[in-house]
């Protein structure tokens, strides 16, 4: 047989080097099936030759060739939509040529007589004959069918696969990588699927630290989705590699599983009382997958990312796929910028003012008074942002900022939170600390901002700055980060997020996943315009597309880890800045609590700029393929809001499931006090601690008159958020935490994980430490277990 025209090869009669017939994916399986002896679930995969094949018979080559022409600027995200879409509509309004569909067939039947079914159910993988090149990673840019059964679904499946070469990321991608997108190819791996009772996922280097003594397997009760999704706290056993001690595990309550109905789709189910604190594998099947992933990086002779299933049948261990890990195997390449050196240097340390210290570091620079925000623009790469306080359309300043001094504020404000996320020293609240900051630093003079302490210097000072420029010369803040060890913990780490360009970079932190993505920041940064002014012009698409871009940026660099989106809660003042939004806008006296949030959604004046948020979701989730976007309501006052909103986004095509989860953030009163009601329509929560303090305690938290008075550590906060995490978790709901208090003190994380917390989430500069401060909690609190030391405190924060 000659093999490089073949429209169909066995995955034995595939090897590694066979890229450019079947893809990556394909010559993978194909390597494990044919080159060692890993238990790897049959199949074949469709050629090379046989996509091209079916571009030729059907004149699609020429025909996609035409429409590509169409695509002058790929920047463009309508013109890309559209012309993809018409690409894809090309392909599967084709018919497959006959000789084609028979080999699929034919192979189809040859594989359910190899496992013994007429019908098998298999999984059906893109598989990009590019995606394995180097500096040209297409994995992933295509899609994967599961559960699909018969030769028609499967030949249908397979054209599917092919239209999929031409969706809006991969078009995108190739495009950026200078690659000819008539030159790639596509490969479908047919492939038997396992009746998983147990799955999960493996690696054979610590993806925290990156420790490759040691091997890491996670895996849980039934499909291995609800592993890689974060819906379910996986079992972790950690290996040593050179003679597969067990060194330690870590056996999880698992209450839910992800199991495939005998009609081939999937559902959530719940683990029967007695299973779900068991271990999910035995000791002997944690050695058998070391000793599979050993061989594995041995033969590949690199890290490897592993999935693996043990079928219901016959309790058989079976790796599913495998592939290079991405981040520890590559060095990181990227290097600073370097800084431009202030005029003035000194050891003299002259104060000029003094403030709050919002987020930690230091910096010197030129300073950039702004007061006004028209001048915004004027701001420039490296300059020191001097103003009175920040907003939402400050960020693209912000973003460019060495440091930032404001006049106004508090821990809470917008400057505080933004500075944190961006990993920039900032210092707030400098009128009632010293004097204003705007009118006391000289526009354009060199500064040295010390945000640790809180203080503003004149000129450059010298033995500030140097260390920070020693540190970055040995290798910069996240190399230190992330080389010290970081424990597991049973209390999930999220971290909060807004900037999407940021995702990448902090994306690599030992988080669990974003339990807060402020969506107001791809307002300000890439939208700038009004939602309702963009529909009354014509151009509602340009909120769905550049929406669904920030998400997918974020969503693809956190994945497989979930992705919380919490939807616009702008305040009217704030969408007044954006542009033709003067006459959507009321004039508010207290924007705070006034049209935000859920009161907004299904508000006949708004209701059409809230549907195209859904379809920016939806786009994410089915066009993009990013099942991990899940979304979160703000500032629901009443329980019939929540149910309207629940329906509107059903009616949008999101609907909440398994793999879809509603949050609503708890940051009112009645929130708390009506859980039980709002549990029916939520999947969890996540407290907003600044709203929450400001109306359980009365208190405006951008009034730094009061400011004093703030404090979400007072006892009636605490007895909310205790009342909180009880009534969730009677009706089985979960509860997380994104407002700024675990973020700056560590006693209250600690209150949080004694009062039984499912996740808590910080800014990025938090989550080690965050870490490691809650698994020195749970030590004690398991020590305290075993000592028959109960919770001492319960009185106290109990209504």
């Amino acid at each position: 047989m000659d093999r490089d025209k073949a429209f169909v090869l066995w995955f034995d009669e595939l090897r590694r080097e066979d890229v450019a017939l079947v893809g990556g994916k394909s010559s993978s399986l194909g390597e494990l099936t044919s080159q060692t002896s890993v238990p790897v679930p049959y199949g074949f995969a469709t050629t090379a030759e046989g996509y091209r094949h079916f571009m030729r018979e059907t004149g699609l080559d020429e025909k996609i060739k035409e429409l590509l022409q169409g695509l002058t600027d790929v920047e463009d995200p309508i013109q890309l939509r559209s012309v993809t879409a018409a690409v894809r509509e090309a392909i599967c309004a084709a018919d497959m040529p006959a000789d084609l569909a028979e080999a699929i067939r034919a192979s189809y039947a040859e594989l359910g007589k190899k496992v013994g079914e007429d019908n098998p159910f298999v999984a059906v993988r893109s598989s990009a004959t590019a995606e394995d090149l180097p500096d040209a990673s297409f994995a992933g840019q295509q899609d994967t069918y599961l559960n699909v059964q018969g030769a028609d679904m499967v030949i249908q499946k397979v054209k599917e696969c092919y239209a999929s070469t031409f969706t809006d990321r991969a078009t995108y991608y190739r495009t950026k990588k200078g690659f000819d997108h008539l030159s790639v190819a596509l490969s479908a791996a047919v492939q038997m699927m396992v009746f998983s009772k147990a799955a999960g996922v493996m690696f054979t280097v610590d993806l925290v630290t990156g420790d490759d003594s040691t091997i890491t397997i996670e895996g849980a009760w039934g499909l291995g989705e609800y592993v890689v999704q974060g819906t379910v706290t996986p079992d972790n056993f950690r290996v040593k590699k050179d003679d597969l001690t067990i060194l330690d595990k870590m056996i999880n309550t698992k209450p839910v599983k992800l199991v495939r109905k005998p009609g081939g789709d999937c559902e959530e189910q719940l683990v029967p009382e007695e299973e779900q604190k068991m271990q999910v594998i035995t000791d002997e099947q944690v050695k058998e997958l070391a000793t599979y992933a050993k061989a594995i990086e041995q033969h590949y002779g690199c890290y490897m990312d592993m999935e693996w299933g043990v079928d219901e049948r016959d309790n058989k261990v079976w790796l599913l796929q495998a592939r290079p890990e991405t981040v520890w195997s590559k060095k990181n390449q990227e290097k600073g910028q370097a800084e431009a050196a202030p005029a003035a240097v000194t050891t003299d340390r002259k104060v000029i003012v003094k403030g709050l210290p919002a987020s930690p570091g230091s910096a010197a620079g030129k300073a950039h008074v702004i007061l006004d925000p028209s001048k915004i623009e004027e701001f420039k790469e490296g300059e020191i942002l001097v103003t009175t306080m920040t907003a939402p359309d400050w960020v693209p300043a912000m973003k460019k900022a060495r440091a930032i001094v404001t006049d106004a504020g508090g821990m809470t404000c917008h400057a505080s939170i933004v500075s944190r996320e961006l990993g920039i020293p900032c210092i707030v609240g400098t009128k009632s600390r010293s004097v204003e900051a705007t009118t006391t630093i000289p526009d354009g003079a060199d500064i040295t901002v010390d945000a640790t302490n809180g203080i503003v210097y004149e000129g450059t000072v010298a033995d500030i700055v140097k260390p920070k420029e020693e540190a970055a010369q040995a290798g910069g803040q996240a190399t230190v980060v992330m080389s010290e060890p970081v424990p597991i913990t049973g209390t999930k780490i999220y971290m909060n997020l807004g900037n999407p360009d940021l995702a990448e970079k902090h994306g690599k932190l030992p988080c669990d996943g974003i339990g807060l993505m402020r969506e107001e920041f791809i307002w300000t940064t890439f939208i700038h315009e009004h939602p309702l002014y963009l529909i009354e012009i014509g151009h509602p698409e340009r909120v769905v597309d550049q929406l669904a871009d920030g998400m997918r940026k974020v969503c693809q660099a956190l994945a497989p880890r979930p992705v919380t989106l919490r939807l616009s809660d702008f305040k009217s003042s704030e969408y007044r800045n954006l542009k033709g939004g003067d006459k959507y806008e009321p004039q508010e006296s207290s924007a705070l609590l006034g049209w935000r949030g859920a009161s907004r959604y299904y508000d006949p004046k708004y209701v059409a700029a809230f549907r195209l948020e859904l379809q920016a979701v939806r786009k994410v989730r089915e066009e993009y393929g990013f099942k991990n976007l899940n979304v979160m309501v703000p500032f629901c006052r009443r329980v019939d809001e929540m149910e309207k909103i629940v329906g509107l986004m059903a009616e949008e095509g999101l609907h909440r499931g398994p793999d879809f989860k509603v949050w609503l953030m708890a940051e009112i009163p009645s929130n708390i006090i009506l859980a039980d009601q709002f549990n029916k329509f939520v999947d969890g929560y996540s407290i907003g601690s600044n709203d929450l303090t400001m109306l359980v305690m009365g208190c405006d938290r951008d009034n730094e008159t009061v400011a004093p008075l703030f404090d979400e550590r007072n006892l009636a906060v605490k007895r909310a958020i205790r009342h909180l995490i009880e009534v969730a978790h009677r009706d089985g709901k979960t509860v997380s935490i994104c407002g700024q208090a675990p973020s700056v003190y560590p006693d209250f994380t600690e209150f949080l994980v004694k009062s039984g917390i499912d996740s808590i989430s910080v800014n990025p500069d938090a989550v080690v430490s965050t870490r490691k401060n809650v698994a020195q909690i749970e030590q004690r609190m398991l020590m305290d277990s075993l000592t028959g030391k109960g919770r001492a405190d319960t009185e106290d924060y109990t209504w």
